[in-house]
């Protein structure tokens, strides 16, 4: 009887740590995606603030993903020297201040540098986040990765929904300097308790850490899976980063709605993705993860055909919900499985190829929309989600546990 209630306590005390950990990061996940939601909403207003082309306009966001690309392997370095947490704090402070940015470039050249910081912040802050999340899934030893990308797409809607409301009545500087302000004060506030908490050790960290905290080598084999799964990322990210920025120009400007319907379409896409990873580690303990990618795939492809294709506004907005669902769940269980293979480096390659996607895909939609048009660049992601479970389906045997 005195050992264990010797031992209870200590138990007690490391599950209240989890769960507050587990609050925090949830706080920071949110906080990126209302954050980069609040940029590309305004878009289409500083597309016309800057007289830029769809091609001008897709090299200029290309900006975004440079900055992004060049920082997620230096961020993975940085958290495994400084720890995943005080980086990503600082990354979600620099986010916060550069999204201010954009609204004052009056030319294609300036918008693209402005983007460029905005996008080294943007990537540095998702690699650290998920660097963190992945090491507090293992030791929760629970499939729990959707809930914190869930409350990315759930930041995702509310950034969208709010700049859907006030497009008509705040000019894009006002309404991104508010947003930077909340930024700011979330990050502060949260990145306190974030900085007090450190997670515990666990048997999958144990495995990929040496006995003094260092890396091990990794092997061909688990380099090759990891950017495997960084394929997987890239595949589904890809239509994230399609319908964030150019869901909204596509319904207002080839279906003519109106400027708030439009800022709606990525609203519902955010909340279908947000209601699919929420439910996302039941689907996994009951599914299984060849099975969730396969499905999930699946299901995107057909809802972008509809969501691209569709002669009227609602059949889009219908066909970007299920397209939602369907993407909810890849990303997540492709960045965990490569955090679970080799550590924050192997966090830090599958983001840089997912969010390569991510922020790759737009600047392709633009050049393919000035070659066709954007409703045939946005079958794009239909074929890259269908590619992305053809891969789940493939490497099955790597994706079980």
């Amino acid at each position: 009887m005195p050992l264990i209630n010797k031992t209870a306590p200590h138990n007690v005390v490391t599950d209240r740590s989890l769960t507050r950990l587990r609050i925090v990061l949830t706080t920071f996940f949110a906080l990126d995606g209302f954050v980069f939601a609040g940029w590309v909403v305004r878009i289409p207003a500083i597309k016309h603030q800057t007289g830029a082309s769809s091609g001008a306009l897709g090299l200029a966001l290309l900006g975004v993903s440079a900055g992004a690309v060049i920082t997620m392997m230096l961020t993975g370095r940085l958290c495994r020297r400084f720890g995943s947490h005080p980086v990503t704090v600082a990354c979600a402070v620099l986010m916060s201040l550069s999204v201010v940015l954009p609204p004052h470039a009056h030319s294609v050249p300036v918008l693209g540098l402005v983007l460029l910081l905005f996008g080294a912040a943007y990537g540095g802050a998702n690699v650290a986040m998920n660097s963190a999340a992945v090491d507090l899934v293992a030791a929760l030893r629970r499939p729990v990765m959707p809930s914190f990308h869930a409350a990315y797409s759930l930041g995702g809607m509310l950034g969208a929904g709010l700049g859907g409301l006030i497009a008509g009545h705040l000019s894009p500087a006002r309404h991104l300097f508010a947003i930077a302000v909340i930024g700011l004060l979330v990050a502060g506030v949260a990145g306190r308790a974030l900085l007090r908490e450190a997670v515990p050790p666990s048997p999958d960290r144990s495995r990929r850490e040496g006995p003094v905290g260092k890396p091990r080598v990794e092997t061909r084999a688990v380099r090759g899976l990891v950017v495997v799964f960084g394929l997987i990322a890239l595949c589904t990210a890809y239509g994230e980063g399609a319908l964030a920025d150019w869901g909204a120009l596509h319904l207002e400007q080839d279906l003519s709605a109106h400027p708030g319907t439009a800022a709606a379409g990525y609203s519902c896409f955010a909340l279908a993705m947000t209601i699919g990873r929420l439910s996302g580690t039941t689907l996994l303990e009951r599914l299984g993860r060849t099975r969730t990618l396969v499905v999930g795939g699946t299901t995107a492809s057909l809802g972008m055909l509809l969501g691209s294709l569709a002669p009227s506004v609602w059949a889009a907005l219908l066909g970007f919900a299920v397209t939602g669902l369907g993407l909810a769940n890849i990303f997540p269980v492709a960045i965990e499985r490569a955090g679970a293979l080799a550590g924050a480096s192997g966090v830090a390659i599958a983001s840089t190829l997912g969010y390569g996607g991510l922020l790759l895909g737009p600047p392709a939609i633009g050049f393919m929309a000035d070659w066709y048009s954007l409703p045939t660049a946005l079958t794009s992601v239909a074929v890259l989600a269908a590619t992305a479970a053809l891969i789940g389906f493939a490497t099955r045997r790597a994706a079980v546990g």
